[in-house]
């Protein structure tokens, strides 16, 4: 039974109060008004508001943290909390982000997009393992260049940005990344810790590298949706037999199958745009940057270096001396004073010996020679004048072979 219902039946307004638990002002405005009584909530103000001006002048200049305006605006007599501030700057900085996104076309050779994608394979004992891909996108013609590894090391990233620029015939003026550590390794606001070893690769090559906004995905999405692409269009059903033939198999899709595809966005033809944008990307310099990995090592007695538990033999006329080792694609080459002295297969697995038979031919050689040498003149001692009495003082020269045969015990 409502109010009014009770009203009609001879009920008081103290009585209708009293079995409602209201008021009887509030029986009164019940009974007098039609309708249902209206409340006018009081507008609160925000402690912030004063300050709204404020903090989007100071997120136009540079991209402020919230808890950087938010002592900022204590400098400037602000009272309020931390958490209305980050409430209210995350939105706008959203808006900031997504406004310059949607504004974001490159012309021709101006740009590219790099990402990297996790696949898994299942070998065939059903072990499964995970692969990387590497992708880069020409943010003009949204062309590409795909390479998978094993693993991603900064010296792989750096390999795959060359092969990149040979497959594109040349290298866009910009890349955009996002802030993984082969790229930046700290980055605060607008203070930004590049990779040195990184650094030096882009300041080579000529291009500037560029980063997204902290959680900000779809500032790249010319790259991650061509990951997803390539998951539909290539990677589902795909018979995986080694990394190589991967490698082989997806290039040959990037040319025939992504390279005559109509792009969704564009609404053009990938190569028809390429044609346009190959002629606009940078000149490759002619010098090749060096991106092996080294490593410093003394040659031992026994004419072998050691690198990753594993051991190379060297000529044994570097005993002694101090090696430059260079690791790149799977090849171990050992120079001395940039002279290339001998090129192994890197060794996998631990404590296996390297070694090229003509280096101990050699070795072998030159011992006998010695000994052939120092067997003329047994006997036959050298007759010298003693300095200080005149007699005569026989001496033998010799050379010790026992460091030949310590060298030589191993073969």
């Amino acid at each position: 039974m409502d109010i009014r219902s009770m009203a009609r039946q001879g009920y008081s307004q103290r009585r209708i109060s009293r079995i409602c638990g209201i008021s009887r002002v509030t029986v009164k405005k019940y009974l007098t008004t039609q309708g249902m009584p209206r409340y006018e909530a009081k507008e609160r103000r925000s402690k912030l508001e004063p300050y709204y001006a404020t903090i989007e002048a100071w997120l136009e200049q540079d991209e402020y943290q919230a808890s950087r305006i938010y002592q900022m605006l204590k400098g400037v007599g602000y009272s309020g909390s931390e958490r209305l501030v980050r409430k209210y700057v995350s939105p706008l900085k959203e808006k900031q982000r997504r406004l310059a996104y949607l504004r974001f076309e490159t012309m021709p050779g101006q740009q590219a997009q790099v990402d990297f994608g996790d696949f898994q394979v299942e070998g065939a004992d059903g072990s499964v393992k995970t692969v990387y891909c590497f992708i880069i996108v020409l943010g003009y013609s949204r062309h590409m260049y795909i390479e998978f590894m094993e693993r991603c090391t900064l010296q792989a990233f750096l390999r795959a940005h060359q092969h990149a620029f040979a497959f594109f015939g040349g290298m866009p003026k910009e890349i955009l990344y996002d802030n993984m550590k082969k790229v930046v390794l700290k980055r605060r606001g607008s203070e930004i810790i590049w990779n040195a070893e990184f650094a030096g690769f882009a300041g080579h090559y000529g291009f500037k590298p560029m980063l997204t906004p902290p959680y900000a995905p779809w500032v790249k999405g010319k790259v991650e949706r061509p990951i997803h692409y390539l998951r539909e269009g290539f990677w589902r059903g795909y018979n995986f037999s080694s990394l190589a033939q991967l490698n082989k198999d997806v290039l040959l899709w990037v040319q025939t199958t992504a390279f005559e595809r109509e792009h969704g966005t564009t609404r053009c033809i990938v190569g028809n745009r390429f044609s346009q944008e190959q002629p606009q990307l940078l000149s490759l310099p002619e010098k090749y940057y060096d991106i092996s990995l080294r490593a410093w090592r003394t040659v031992q007695r026994d004419c072998q270096v050691c690198f990753s538990a594993n051991r190379y033999v060297v000529p044994h006329q570097y005993v002694g001396k101090k090696v430059l080792l260079k690791i790149l694609e799977g090849v171990l080459s050992i120079y001395y004073d940039q002279t290339l002295l001998v090129s192994y297969p890197l060794s996998d697995g631990k404590g296996n010996v390297v070694a090229e038979p003509r280096f101990y031919q050699a070795l072998r050689h030159e011992r006998e020679q010695n000994q052939r040498k120092y067997r003329r003149y047994q006997g036959k001692a050298k007759a010298t004048r003693g300095l200080s009495t005149g007699s005569l003082n026989i001496e033998v020269m010799r050379r010790p072979l026992s460091a030949y045969e310590e060298v030589i015990s191993c073969v």
